[in-house]
């Protein structure tokens, strides 16, 4: 079968000044209020970066679209007021998930230190799956591509801890587990977690944060890496779908959602991360401010805001892990 390619075309548009891009946003539609106040945002905040918050409310239906505001009472001041909460809005959740990682290296430090009573326990490859693939022809197995990645990220720390260790110490050449794994990345670590048996450590650790599946807790550290990620590198969340599913467990020891909202839930959309990251706050850190700072920059959002894009139901308050 013969697949249906869209020709390639050279790209022909030209840079734009901002005074010019203040008259192509007012064009399409955008009320501006004060051309130079909207001037002043557009050369600290890029036109294209801004471009994220407009377009849920362009005609963008096709490459021939003209990209007009489909609402008419939309003011330039609307949009940076989008733009400030979504970014206000990552700086909670990477927070939050800062505790949540902090927590998360401490618990599997802890439980395979002392159970395995080896400080380097990270390099004993029986405690891991027998994970291969075949790539280009070869195997690959997928502790020793973790491995390779722990020593490089090791090495290319600046920690004055790990310095003292390759200072002082000449074997093991890689510091123990307690030192670590706390310079490997969240991603790393998910990956070291989900590659890990499923052993009663494993369960332990996941049994510590409230639940009572591994595969739970792989698949949380996996999509809240993802989301730190994009909050770190400053990317639009509140109406982004997610590419990690997360999953909404059904059997958690404490209050997280009842099975009709689980049903009902968008697992890409932010919603469902929140709870997930509201679920583990209130167990690592019982008296966290997260509800009530979520709920304020909500109350703060702006009439554009749509908490329907984000997932939220509209009682969301009032169920299960927001109840606290």
């Amino acid at each position: 079968m013969i697949e249906d390619f869209e020709e390639k075309v050279p790209y022909t548009k030209r840079p734009l000044s901002i005074k010019t891009q203040v008259a192509k946003l007012e064009k399409r539609g955008l009320i501006i209020d004060d051309e130079n106040l909207a001037g002043d945002y557009l050369s600290n905040i890029s036109y294209y970066r801004l471009r994220a918050y407009t377009y849920p409310f362009q005609n963008n239906t096709d490459s021939e679209a003209d990209h007009s505001f489909l609402r008419t009472d939309i003011h330039f001041k609307d949009i940076i007021d989008l733009y400030c909460f979504d970014r206000r809005l990552r700086s909670l959740i990477f927070n939050a998930i800062e505790k949540i990682e902090v927590a998360l290296r401490t618990k599997i430090v802890q439980t395979y230190s002392e159970d395995t009573k080896n400080s380097h326990w990270y390099e004993d490859e029986s405690l891991f799956k027998d994970n291969k693939r075949i790539v280009n022809g070869e195997e690959i197995f997928a502790y020793d591509t973790l491995l390779d990645d722990i020593t490089h990220e090791i090495d290319r720390s600046n920690e004055d801890f790990i310095k003292h260790y390759k200072s002082k110490y000449s074997n093991p050449n890689t510091p123990p587990a307690w030192m670590t794994l706390e310079v490997i990345s969240f991603g790393t670590l998910s990956r070291l977690y989900e590659l890990l048996n499923k052993d009663d450590n494993k369960k332990t650790v996941a049994k510590l944060l409230g639940l009572n599946k591994v595969d739970i807790l792989e698949n949380w550290m996996h999509a809240l890496s993802n989301l730190r990620n994009c909050c770190a590198h400053h990317s639009r969340v509140w109406n982004r779908r997610f590419i990690v599913n997360i999953l909404l467990p059904t059997n958690a020891d404490r209050l997280f959602l009842d099975r009709d909202t689980i049903a009902r839930t968008k697992r890409n959309k932010l919603f469902a991360y929140l709870c997930c990251i509201k679920y583990i706050l209130d167990i690592i850190s019982p008296n966290n401010d997260f509800h009530k700072n979520l709920k304020g920059l909500i109350a703060e959002g702006g009439k554009l805001l749509s908490l329907k894009d984000m997932g939220f139901p509209e009682n969301w308050n009032y169920l299960g892990v927001w109840r606290g």
